[in-house]
């Protein structure tokens, strides 16, 4: 059975918008896109071994076409273009229909819970999700995902969409693991260990 790994760049203050690029993701005028590329030569440094290898992903929409608009016309020497083209891509939409142009990009149908559990059964290799704010929210609701690989970056942007967005379900964590790079990014891995008791409307708790 495969786990759903969300590995994602995010800043101290817990931004993960538009990391690569100025035009990334401009919604509410976000003006810090690239954030991430002063640091993205000691990070690859770090995740080489762990990227080589290609393995599923799981993408929302937005990423999804992010990613199919640039990937496919990187060239063969920018790092990790052929492990990302090659692999399969699963995509969470309800706008997406087969075929899509992005080879090997399969759309998720139905209810998302009931696929990405369907998914998990069928799949012998871990699934990463890159990007996807609001898949990500979806999944944690619905107790999906099972690890989180976090590159946090040692600055505060001040604006911009966050990893865990206010309304975020109240969850505990274990750090199994942790490396810092040259550039002082900590990539840290965290794994749920189950969602904290909630309180109902009428003031009792739920589980």
């Amino acid at each position: 059975m495969a786990r759903i790994v969300v590995f994602n760049n995010v800043t101290l203050d817990g931004v993960m918008q538009a990391p690569g690029r100025p035009d990334e993701d401009r919604r509410g005028d976000f003006e810090h896109g690239g954030w991430g590329q002063p640091y993205a030569e000691s990070v690859f440094a770090v995740i080489a071994d762990r990227a080589a290898t290609p393995k599923p992903l799981l993408l929302g929409r937005r990423t999804y076409e992010d990613f199919a608009s640039v990937w496919p016309h990187m060239p063969d020497d920018i790092p990790y273009t052929s492990v990302i083209n090659n692999c399969r891509k699963y995509v969470a939409s309800t706008t997406l229909s087969e075929p899509l142009e992005w080879n090997n990009s399969v759309p998720l149908t139905g209810d998302l819970a009931t696929a990405v559990a369907k998914l998990k059964e069928q799949e012998n290799e871990d699934i990463t999700v890159l990007g996807s704010g609001e898949l990500i929210q979806s999944l944690m609701k619905d107790g999906l995902v099972d690890e989180y690989v976090l590159l946090i970056h040692p600055l505060v942007l001040g604006s911009g969409r966050h990893h865990f967005p206010a309304g975020s379900p109240l969850t505990n964590f274990d750090l199994v693991d942790s490396v810092t790079t040259t550039t002082g990014v900590i990539i840290a891995t965290y794994r749920p260990v189950g969602q904290a008791v909630a309180s109902s409307s009428d003031g009792r708790n739920t589980q």
